[in-house]
């Protein structure tokens, strides 16, 4: 399922004009399982993390993308749905995150945990689930800053509509967690933060 995912998104993207230019801090060794954490302004960002992490990974999401027909056949299969109003579920779907992970598989999760509706859009403050969840099973954390997607696409393009264009992607070097405790939560939390919006506010800056 993955790899027709990615030829789906491959191909997809490319028909529309879209393509993804990805700048990587330092290289990735894409056979260790990491907790990938991108910011969230557009559905384009799951295009762009599919063609990105080479395949073997899975996605934690609202619920609600079992209504949709195309992605409701991965939330049935591979992908992992959560109802945040549900504590059942919340914890159903963290163990299973667990389980990816213990059979070295990335797990994506959006830290903000929406699209948010500002436009232009802003960073939000992140949820401690993939944090405390990178601790606990020492798993390194790749921060992942979504220039631009927002731009091309912000949202689902119901509102302002797409274009074609090129998604700078900016792959910071991966965090590891073997050296943390619980209580280092909150500070690892922080520097994925301000990690991202630093890079988002230099993105912004250029001429």
């Amino acid at each position: 399922m993955n790899r027709i995912r990615w030829y789906v998104s491959l191909f997809s993207s490319s028909f529309a004009g879209i393509f993804h230019r990805f700048d990587f801090e330092e290289r990735i060794d894409w056979s260790r399982p990491y907790i990938i954490c991108p910011n969230h302004t557009s559905n384009l960002d799951i295009t762009t993390i599919i063609l990105l992490a080479k395949r073997n990974l899975v996605f934690l999401g609202k619920d609600e993308l079992l209504e949709n027909f195309i992605t409701k056949i991965f939330f049935e299969t591979i992908d992992i749905p959560l109802n945040r109003d549900s504590k059942m579920s919340a914890f159903r779907a963290f163990k299973k995150v667990e389980e990816s992970l213990q059979k070295g598989i990335s797990v994506v999760i959006f830290p903000e945990g929406l699209i948010a509706g500002d436009y232009p859009p802003v960073l939000y403050p992140f949820k401690n689930g993939p944090f405390r969840l990178a601790i606990e099973q020492k798993i390194p954390i790749i921060p992942i800053t979504i220039c631009n997607n927002w731009k091309i696409m912000w949202d689902d393009g119901k509102k302002y509509g797409s274009r074609p264009g090129i998604c700078d992607i900016r792959v910071h070097k991966p965090i590891e967690t073997h050296h943390l405790d619980v209580e280092d939560e909150d500070s690892l939390k922080e520097e994925v933060y301000n990690t991202i919006h630093q890079e988002l506010k230099k993105y912004e800056s250029r001429p």
